[in-house]
């Protein structure tokens, strides 16, 4: 049984910035990637950002420069780290790992911005 726990979630107001947390956990699993994705109110879900087992990282278009995404860690945990946050941010945070050929998603986590 996989399980995510996500974190770091909140209100913050325009301007300023938050670390969502991702961690994967299960027996024997063998995560390739983790991504984050948001979905807002009448949208379709969007990539955010991915970071991949070799390094290699991906950002969306819509928050690109303003988030930071760590490297996939032994330890199957990734962090998104979202700076200058807009009110158009505000969206339901999920992360989704891929694990031996399998996709994984999380309860998510909610992102206000407000002032």
């Amino acid at each position: 049984q996989v399980q995510l726990v996500e974190s770091g979630g909140g209100l913050v107001q325009p301007g300023g910035s938050l670390r969502l947390s991702c961690v994967a956990s299960g027996s024997d699993i063998s995560v390739t990637v983790m991504s984050w994705y948001r979905l807002r109110p009448g949208q379709e879900r969007e990539l955010v950002a991915s970071a991949g087992l070799l390094g290699n990282k991906n950002y969306g278009r819509s928050m690109k420069g303003r988030v930071t995404i760590s490297e996939l860690d032994g330890e199957n945990t990734v962090s998104l780290q979202m700076d200058n946050l807009k009110p158009e941010d505000s969206a339901m945070y999920y992360c989704k790992i891929s694990a031996r050929g399998t996709i994984y998603w999380g309860q998510g986590t909610q992102v206000t911005v407000s002032a």
